[in-house]
């Protein structure tokens, strides 16, 4: 197997990526294929943190919308993606995939508290590390979460894995002129409000210098494409 340019990443997935085309919930086939993606890249010897939102299952945001207290809709959010994670640890422990699950928001009967230090020192020795609980705290996304342990861990990129291959200037699914960029400068994203990912998460990877590529999960093989450095989805960086 090719060299990997990064040798530390957090992957980004979107919890609408592990229903398929149910609708709701997680389907098994699916989260079967991307937990053997995942592992090759493991095995090939990155190091590497899995952060998952809850949309499959909850969105706070859209209960927000509803009625309901913000705070409590997000919080239900945050354990939505406790659900998809354990689903994902028995996946790639299944693959043979050392794993282990840290959650922002306590709750040591499944999943040990998030500690950076302890986190670090999993992935040095080889361990993938789920992320989940968001950030612990609410009125922040998980593409937030997903940045702000990037920083935290010192990952060299933070992959955007969806269902879309890459960023447009306008919806693809209404646009069908919609133009697709190749590579972006952070300042261009946040000037033009892209939606990539929420101004919080764009801002915390611009500051620490870590680059983010937004690339299409559902066509085999690209996470691996991503991690060699070749021209797959889009790349946002200085």
């Amino acid at each position: 197997m090719a060299e990997m340019k990064y040798k530390r990443i957090i992957l980004k997935l979107s919890g609408e990526a592990l229903m398929g085309q149910a609708g709701y919930g997680i389907d098994d086939l699916v989260l079967d294929e991307i937990a053997k993606e995942v592992v090759q890249v493991v095995q090939a010897g990155v190091q590497v943190g899995l952060v998952l939102g809850g949309g499959n299952i909850f969105r706070g945001f859209k209960g927000a919308s509803k009625g309901m207290d913000r705070a409590s809709a997000d919080y239900m959010g945050m354990l939505a993606t406790v659900l998809n994670a354990l689903a994902m640890q028995h996946a790639l422990e299944t693959r043979k995939c050392p794993t282990r699950v840290m959650s922002a928001i306590s709750m040591t009967a499944v999943a040990e508290p998030y500690i950076r230090q302890r986190a670090i020192q999993l992935l040095d020795r080889g361990y993938l590390v789920i992320f989940c609980g968001g950030t612990g705290s609410p009125f922040f996304t998980t593409d937030t979460a997903a940045a702000l342990r990037a920083a935290e861990v010192g990952a060299e990129a933070l992959l955007k894995a969806t269902k879309v291959d890459g960023v447009y200037d306008d919806d693809p699914l209404i646009n069908p002129k919609a133009k697709k960029y190749n590579k972006l400068p952070f300042a261009k994203v946040m000037a033009k409000d892209l939606k990539v990912m929420d101004l919080a998460a764009v801002s915390l990877c611009r500051d620490n210098g870590i680059p983010i590529v937004v690339f299409n999960l559902l066509k085999p093989g690209n996470i691996i494409r991503a991690l060699r450095g070749e021209p797959v989805g889009t790349w946002i960086k200085e």
